[in-house]
């Protein structure tokens, strides 16, 4: 049976996160704490709006409303990446080799490991920022698409274009889709390995009842589990054009409740669901089999990491009801 070591912390959990095996909570207020050899508080940020953790699973980017950009690693170190500014960092990613990117407004600024900067501007504001996987290209998500620009170098971004609001961006782990969530209860998508001077595919997954507010892409990139339903639901990629025209996956369908929150599984074809009550589950993608992780709680799960062995489950709550699961318990 999985057992539940809990964490009661005051006010909204941003981030669960494993570095190596240490978990850290990053709170709205600008607070994170960290479970090494007791409970360990850092005051980061004057009001934490995003984190992103690094590639490596060695140390946590933020960003807050006091324009700053910190990193934070397992041992408690924090490095300044860019200090107090006027406008909010309402978007942060890490990238390979190092890279960091963060966006305030419609500007946004992607730091190599060499240390050089370069800046991207928008006529709207950026709401989401992803590196592809192998590091060349950075996507702003924006109103009305996607800017999709080269880290290095002076060309100027190409215009992935859909009407409506998109907030956070991610590209899929071989790097042939990008895919956002949207203002409206929608996920929008485009194949972008096609060949040079054709038209990239779009991509509509509709049918929420409820915002998309967490994605996850599974271990080899076949499956994209999202929230912002009864259940998870498991959009199919392992085709040459992804999701269209194919029916997605239900899991851990709950009748009374929404899933608010998922995160799969570093080694399995599996997913931890988050629900809107505090309850989370484990499924497995091939067949659907469920294991109870954690009974309900008094709030929804706003966040959620595996650790790398995938044995350690990290979550939190928007009541600041957080913990550890060991599901090898």
């Amino acid at each position: 049976m999985p057992t539940v070591a809990p964490l009661d912390l005051d006010g909204h959990c941003l981030a669960a996160v494993f570095l190596g095996d240490i978990p850290l909570f990053g709170l709205a207020s600008g607070e994170v704490v960290r479970l090494d050899h007791g409970t360990q508080r850092h005051e980061l940020h004057d009001g934490l709006l995003c984190t992103a953790k690094g590639l490596d699973g060695r140390s946590l980017v933020t960003g807050g409303e006091d324009g700053k950009v910190l990193q934070i690693s397992a041992d408690g170190t924090i490095a300044e990446i860019r200090g107090a500014a006027r406008k909010w960092v309402n978007a942060v990613a890490c990238g390979p080799q190092g890279a960091i990117a963060w966006a305030e407004g419609r500007t946004a600024h992607v730091r190599t490991a060499d240390g050089n900067t370069r800046e991207f501007s928008e006529q709207r504001t950026i709401e989401g920022i992803a590196f592809a996987p192998k590091g060349l290209r950075v996507a702003f998500a924006r109103y009305n698409g996607v800017s999709l620009g080269f880290v290095a170098g002076t060309a100027a971004p190409l215009d992935l274009e859909w009407k409506g609001a998109h907030q956070d961006v991610a590209f899929s782990p071989d790097g042939r889709f990008i895919v956002t969530t949207m203002q409206e209860n929608a996920l929008h998508g485009w194949r972008i390995d096609t060949k040079p001077n054709q038209e990239f595919k779009h991509m509509r997954m509709t049918g929420y009842p409820a915002k998309i507010r967490s994605t996850s892409w599974s271990r080899k990139g076949a499956w994209l589990v999202t929230s912002g339903a009864p259940s998870a639901i498991a959009w199919p990629f392992q085709g040459k054009d992804g999701p269209m025209g194919k029916a997605p996956k239900e899991l851990g369908l709950r009748g009374d409740t929404m899933v608010t929150c998922v995160a799969c599984h570093p080694i399995e074809d599996m997913v931890a669901i988050g629900y809107a009550d505090g309850m989370v589950l484990a499924v497995r993608l091939e067949d659907s089999r469920e294991a109870l992780l954690r009974r309900p709680g008094k709030g929804a799960i706003t966040a959620m990491d595996w650790n790398a062995a995938g044995r350690m489950l990290a979550f939190g709550s928007d009541q600041g009801e957080c913990g550890v699961i060991d599901i090898a318990a």
